[in-house]
């Protein structure tokens, strides 16, 4: 067990770290500014880990309220800390639970947002790390695509929104997933890592029970030329 503690910025955050197990890179930042763009009261993140999209939408969000579930007892217990070290515990909630046993915890219709950074690799595809928390952040281990996209659906109110970043790859099964649990793509954003390279990350943004019309935003370009983050990034870590 390596612990660090960072400087995360967004008016003086700070996030304690297992280096051994999981550290949150530019996805839980992205996924976080997206649900941003809205006006929301109560949030739920699914999958939290150590609690870094919570922290983040405390300090970008109005979000009166923001919860965060997680399996991994270590995760579960850096997010907790993590609430305290920053005195958000009467904002932030961290419950210690699988999605799949989410109404144990929360009643139907509890939140009107969801956001969720799940694992991005199916159960039976790529290498899995022997790590047992970061092969449950990166691998499909218990819960699937379809069952973060059910308990999204089960927790948001009518006309709620959903979050998520994921890779493009996953785009027919995101959209068949969302639309057969009422949840119904309405903004997708493909993010590429430079001008001219293909789009390796993807954001989509759902309504419960929402009309059928989506659109498609400008590409989110991560690095320039040189190598430095684009302006557009700087703007969402409010570095800009």
């Amino acid at each position: 067990m390596a612990e660090r503690t960072d400087d995360m910025g967004f008016g003086g955050l700070r996030l304690i770290q297992d280096t051994e197990e999981f550290c949150y890179g530019i996805d839980a930042v992205l996924a976080a500014g997206f649900a941003a763009r809205n006006r929301h009261e109560k949030i739920i993140d699914l999958g939290t880990n150590n609690g870094v999209i919570p922290l983040i939408l405390s300090r970008i969000s109005s979000a009166e309220f923001i919860a965060g579930a997680e399996k991994q007892r270590r995760g579960f217990e850096l997010a907790v800390r993590n609430a305290q070290l920053n005195g958000l515990q009467d904002r932030l909630e961290f419950k210690l639970c699988d999605i799949l046993d989410i109404a144990e915890h929360y009643k139907k219709g509890s939140f009107d947002a969801v956001v969720c950074n799940p694992p991005y690799f199916e159960k039976s595809t790529g290498i899995i790390n022997d790590s047992k928390g970061l092969a449950a952040a990166r691998h499909e281990t218990t819960a699937g695509l379809e069952d973060f996209i059910k308990c999204a659906a089960y927790l948001l109110t009518n006309k709620g929104a959903f979050y998520m970043i994921h890779r493009p790859s996953r785009i027919v099964d995101i959209a068949w997933h969302c639309r057969n649990n009422g949840l119904e793509p309405k903004y997708m954003r493909f993010i590429s890592p430079k001008e001219g390279v293909k789009p390796n990350l993807l954001l989509v943004e759902c309504r419960k029970n929402g009309g059928r019309e989506l659109k498609f935003m400008d590409p989110l370009i991560v690095y320039d030329s040189e190598g430095n983050y684009t302006k557009e990034i700087l703007e969402i870590y409010r570095k800009e």
